[in-house]
């Protein structure tokens, strides 16, 4: 019987284990390079949705933002329709206050001119013959004389700003005008002489004559600084200015309205305005 030695025989396993370690290393690398691939796609795929997900999140962003814009001009929009009521209000208001101005002088007029006129003397017939005796009557008292007819009233401040005002109200440019202007010139010193030249300018501006309305303007924040309706011209200014295509000046004079006059309403206007004007 042959004995095989053990040097030998670990020789012979050797051989037959070698392929089957071998077979199994490279399945173990297949697996491995297949693994490998299937995180490469899964990477692929994710970073597929990540950007599908941020173009998303872009144009949600974009929607919100227009959303935003949207709800920002609608407030703008709102916020004008309620200046423009707030100074059609205040406009009527200004207009009751001047209404019950006119009728209390004219009260005053009235009753100056009741107190003025004498009470009327009761003429008394005189007889020219004695009913008794049928004879005349010597020397005849003289009848008396008619009390003369009392001197027209002179035109009042109140009168003549009043004939401008309805000329105005009624349409009457030319002559709205001229009364104005006649006020200005005979009571340069009244209180309503800067609402006269104030209303110069809003009758050219009622009548398309904005380069006149200017003018006007002008004429009561040089000749009035101080009046009361200085912000009113101010702001009526720089939409004459704007009527006449003027848009930088326009801009310029919406602006001092801004700076000057920045608790008026009409500083809230112009700011307005300017939003309007940048928007072109």
């Amino acid at each position: 019987m042959t004995c095989i030695r053990p040097t030998a025989w670990f020789t012979a396993a050797s051989l037959l284990l070698a392929p089957a370690l071998a077979l199994g290393a490279d399945r173990e690398h297949q697996q491995l390079a297949a693994d490998i691939r299937m995180l490469q796609e899964q990477a692929s795929r994710l970073e597929l949705m990540m950007a599908s997900v941020d173009a998303t999140l872009q144009q949600l962003a974009a929607k919100m933002d227009e959303q935003a814009n949207a709800s920002r001009r609608l407030f703008t929009d709102q916020q004008l329709a309620v200046d423009d009521v707030a100074d059609g209000v205040r406009i009527l208001r200004e207009r009751f206050d001047e209404t019950n101005v006119r009728i209390s002088s004219l009260s005053q007029e009235i009753e100056a001119l009741r107190t003025s006129i004498p009470p009327a003397t009761p003429a008394y017939a005189r007889l020219a013959t004695d009913p008794e005796t049928g004879l005349a009557l010597e020397n005849p008292a003289p009848a008396p004389a008619a009390a003369p007819a009392p001197l027209g009233a002179g035109v009042s401040p109140q009168r003549m700003y009043d004939t401008a005002w309805a000329d105005y109200t009624n349409g009457q440019w030319a002559l709205a005008v001229q009364g104005f202007e006649a006020y200005i010139k005979t009571f340069p010193r009244s209180e309503l002489a800067d609402d006269a030249q104030f209303y110069i300018g809003q009758t050219y501006y009622a009548d398309g004559a904005f380069k006149e309305s200017v003018a006007a303007f002008e004429q009561v924040l040089l000749a009035y600084p101080d009046g009361n309706v200085v912000p009113d011209a101010s702001y009526k200014r720089a939409l004459a200015l704007d009527r006449l295509g003027e848009t930088e000046r326009a801009q310029q004079a919406f602006e001092l309205v801004v700076q000057n006059y920045p608790e008026s309403t009409m500083a809230t206007l112009a700011q307005q305005a300017l939003d309007r004007l940048n928007r072109q």
